[in-house]
């Protein structure tokens, strides 16, 4: 639990993300089921968040009233992914987490971020910028991720923030959905919140170290660096998926 932590920080610092892409599927190599793995990761979430968001936010690098108008998106969708959470099956949750990653790669190696830009906040970006925060708070409490892997693209894509501060902003964004929805999920049974707490104060330990290596390479590096990793975590993601597929499952058993 404590390298699967420290291993989450260091590239949540890096990437500006939730670290639940590591989290989740290490805790369901583990033997947790993907709904508790994604609870449990959420809850991890809380304390890592906090030490990211200080790493950036001291080199200047958070957009507070972005990520205060993502915060009230964030609050309502994590009830309604909480909700969702509790219900959907098994194996739907599986492979709606190697679509997202999927999605998420493709992304990373389109798309090429600016180091120097700033978000420029209009009543249009304010309500577009709410709505981001709905789809993350629900995806948070459905993955047990933080969000960042869709905040970060999107907020330099679309907004155009920077890389580095659409990563500190994204860390602040995802705190409040964090402790929402993990308290929904509490409520629901879902949170094994020793394991949480044991891999988020890991990962806090580890955060800062990943913003100062995100400081020191180029934009273009850091989306390939991230695409790297999250096309590992899916190939992983999907392995065992198919594990639990009817018709596939029992024939990669029997190899």
């Amino acid at each position: 639990m404590i390298v699967v932590g420290l291993v989450a920080g260091a590239f949540s610092g890096l990437f500006g993300i939730g670290g639940g892409s590591i989290i989740v599927p290490a805790l369901v190599w583990l033997g947790m089921s993907q709904r508790h793995a994604a609870a449990t990761s959420l809850a991890a979430i809380i304390p890592l968040s906090i030490s990211g968001v200080v790493s950036y936010a001291t080199a200047g690098n958070v957009d507070w009233l972005a990520a205060l108008l993502m915060v009230v998106g964030t609050i309502i969708g994590s009830q309604i992914g909480s909700w969702l959470l509790s219900r959907l099956p098994e194996l739907f949750l599986r492979w709606f987490f190697v679509a997202f990653l999927a999605v998420m790669v493709v992304s990373q190696l389109v798309f090429t971020p600016s180091r120097h830009s700033s978000i420029h906040i209009t009543v249009v970006k304010g309500i577009l910028l709410i709505a981001l925060g709905i789809i993350i708070g629900m995806l948070s409490a459905l993955l047990g991720i933080g969000g960042g892997a869709i905040t970060v693209p999107t907020l330099s894509l679309f907004f155009g923030a920077s890389d580095l501060i659409a990563r500190g902003t994204s860390l602040l964004a995802m705190f409040p959905s964090a402790i929402t929805g993990t308290i929904a999920n509490w409520k629901r049974g879902l949170v094994h919140l020793r394991n949480g707490l044991i891999l988020g104060i890991a990962a806090a330990v580890a955060t800062p170290f990943g913003a100062r290596i995100a400081e020191g390479i180029s934009a273009r590096l850091g989306a390939y660096l991230l695409a790297a990793y999250l096309f590992i975590i899916m190939l992983r993601s999907a392995w065992t998926a198919l594990k639990i597929t009817p018709g596939v499952g029992p024939k990669l058993a029997r190899k």
